[in-house]
């Protein structure tokens, strides 16, 4: 896959692989966007009312970029995918007791654990590799409807829908699959979605990724490469997301907002006077992030729903 090779060279602080991963995924979901551009917005559904003072409407310069994971979607959308896939026997259920305490921790922190989500990518590119991807899309709708779409934060989609109806764009930027976060982006009425981009040849996956996951400084790289193509004004552009890995997407553009912040972005934010939005409820889950609706059957259920895209055993 070709990136974007026209951008003007300065100095970065993300490594090469993070700038590849990031162009590619700029590049991927700019040719997604396509498909999507026509389909109607989505209804707004139970969102609770909000009047935000941004955007600014008209602005067409301006563009908004949503982190996936706990600030879209309580949970991850890798492990609720990778539900879908043990449910469709991609993997064998011996696999699952390992992996575990990945997608529990994940529901007791709240945030997301690199290494734990690398494994979880690792596995993705193992069970997929020699796949079609189309044949990962249609199964991805399927998976949405069984898994996902009751896991929206009506809050955060209110925000998302404030942005579409001042008629601007609307972009998901997350480590999972580009695929996936189409999907859901699709689903949502969004513009489009910038994400892992996964190698295919001929259609066919090839077991690996174009450049790295689209994490940390690279999701930065991917908004910056979007801008550029688009013509967006990063200054008037606003970010949202609930991890501290993902300061450095907030910290480009002008208008940063923490949604359901893990401690480390939510010191941050309060010491930046950023804006935060919580859409949790009570103490324990405004301390460590279990979604409002998961409660003690969330932790139940993370066994189940641990069934993420884990590495398999060679």
């Amino acid at each position: 896959m070709a990136a974007l090779g026209w951008l003007t060279p300065r100095k970065r602080s993300a490594t090469a692989r993070s700038v590849l991963a990031g162009e590619a995924a700029a590049e991927a979901g700019l040719k997604s966007s396509q498909e999507i551009d026509g389909v109607g917005t989505a209804p707004a559904g139970t969102a609770e009312p909000l009047v935000p003072d941004f955007p600014v409407i008209g602005d067409a310069r301006a563009a908004a970029f949503f982190d996936l994971d706990n600030t879209v979607m309580q949970g991850a959308a890798i492990f609720h995918f990778g539900r879908g896939l043990y449910k469709r026997k991609f993997f064998q259920r011996r696999e699952l007791a390992r992996f575990a305490w990945q997608q529990a921790w994940f529901r007791l922190a709240g945030v997301e654990d690199p290494q734990h989500m690398q494994d979880a990518r690792d596995s993705a590119l193992s069970i997929v590799k020699g796949h079609r991807v189309s044949e990962l899309m249609s199964i991805g709708e399927e998976i949405y409807d069984e898994y996902m779409a009751d896991r929206i934060w009506p809050g955060t989609r209110t925000l998302a829908q404030a942005h579409l109806d001042a008629g601007q764009q609307v972009w998901l930027v997350t480590a999972a699959p580009v695929e996936t976060a189409t999907i859901i982006a699709r689903r949502l009425g969004l513009t489009g979605a910038l994400g892992t981009v996964a190698e295919s040849i001929g259609g066919v996956y090839t077991g690996k990724l174009v450049g790295e996951p689209l994490h940390g400084p690279a999701k930065a790289e991917a908004v910056r490469a979007l801008a550029a193509a688009e013509d967006f004004d990063l200054a008037r552009c606003a970010a949202y997301s609930d991890s501290h890995n993902d300061i450095p997407m907030l910290s480009l553009v002008g208008h940063p907002y923490a949604i359901n912040p893990d401690s480390k972005l939510r010191r941050h934010a309060k010491d930046r006077e950023w804006r935060l939005r919580d859409y949790r409820t009570g103490r324990k889950a405004a301390k460590v992030g279990i979604p409002a609706a998961a409660g003690v059957g969330a932790l139940a259920g993370g066994t189940a729903a641990a069934v993420a895209l884990h590495r398999r055993r060679r």
